[in-house]
């Protein structure tokens, strides 16, 4: 079955933990790494791939699953740090972030990142993997608790926010959040720095 196979990968791979991020391409919130390494591995696990092919309903599910089945560390990078130091930049800023809580938690020799990039300013020994999260068990299993913790922080923002509806779009540049911008303008948790197309210059 295809899932087996992504436990098959991580086994040939050695002593590793995969990394992946979500939110990378909203025009609000936090971008969110996840690093994990799985325990035991245990047949329900064969449900877990890339968050983007599964439901947000199964999502949900397997999240339990995996904080179960796998140590995991979270890193996050603030809307502060993106429009500071570019999305990408703080996107590694994340990923380091939550390899140094995955090593508070357990040991492993190497990392695999989802993507065709290394991740800048880890000195450990990593390898990139292109589209990681359909063929690693780790990666697939991080890409889906950076996800639902990404998700569930725009949820939240929305209490905070009501006006954006940012439990419709999580952020995500769709029709609705972009008209929502237009008449109101920008909140403390949009990037700034994505929004010039929209706003023009004078963002705030």
């Amino acid at each position: 079955m295809k899932n087996n196979e992504l436990y098959i990968f991580d086994l040939k791979n050695g002593d590793i933990a995969g990394v992946d991020e979500a939110g990378r391409g909203p025009l609000a919130g936090k971008v969110v790494a996840v690093a994990t390494k799985l325990k035991k591995y245990k047949d329900i696990l064969v449900e877990i791939n890339d968050s983007k092919k599964i439901s947000e309903r199964k999502r949900e599910e397997l999240y339990d699953i995996i904080m179960e089945s796998f140590y995991v560390g979270v890193g996050e990078a603030t809307v502060d740090e993106i429009d500071e130091l570019n999305i990408l930049n703080a996107t590694f800023l994340a990923m380091r972030r939550a390899i140094e809580e995955l090593k508070v938690k357990t040991d492993f020799e190497r990392v695999l990142v989802d993507g065709n990039r290394l991740i800048k300013g880890y000195d450990g020994k990593q390898d990139a993997v292109v589209k990681g999260d359909s063929k690693s068990l780790a990666i697939a299993a991080a890409s889906i608790v950076a996800k639902v913790t990404r998700d569930r922080d725009m949820i939240n923002e929305s209490k905070n926010y009501p006006e954006y509806e940012f439990e419709r779009h999580k952020g995500y540049g769709t029709k609705l959040h972009r008209e929502k911008l237009l008449k109101y303008g920008a909140s403390k948790i949009h990037r700034k720095t994505f929004l010039k197309k929209i706003l023009g210059e004078g963002d705030e």
